[in-house]
């Protein structure tokens, strides 16, 4: 298994991202919303989208190197940021 977090300043970027990876076909995908360790004023929380896929056995091979470079790209593009390891929500 194989588990990612693109973290996304508004929710209308996080919704369309999940759209297309849901679309795409990957086992799960939500949108949550991710406040940070001291962070207590709403605007300041970020939106995630949480990506799991069940398809990937081996986490230190070419299919989950493949999949960390498309997510830190995706990001990247929509001024987000990627986690490759995102801790249990």
């Amino acid at each position: 298994m194989s588990e990612h977090l693109l973290l996304f300043p508004d929710r209308d970027t996080a919704d369309e991202i999940a759209a297309e990876l849901t679309q795409e076909g990957f086992t799960e995908v939500r949108v949550l919303r991710v406040a940070h360790a001291g962070e207590d004023d709403a605007e300041d929380h970020e939106w995630g989208v949480h990506v799991r896929e069940e398809m990937v056995a081996d986490e230190s091979g070419p299919v989950e190197g493949g999949l960390r470079e498309r997510f830190r790209a995706l990001a990247d593009e929509r001024d987000g940021w990627y986690d490759p390891e995102p801790t249990p929500s």
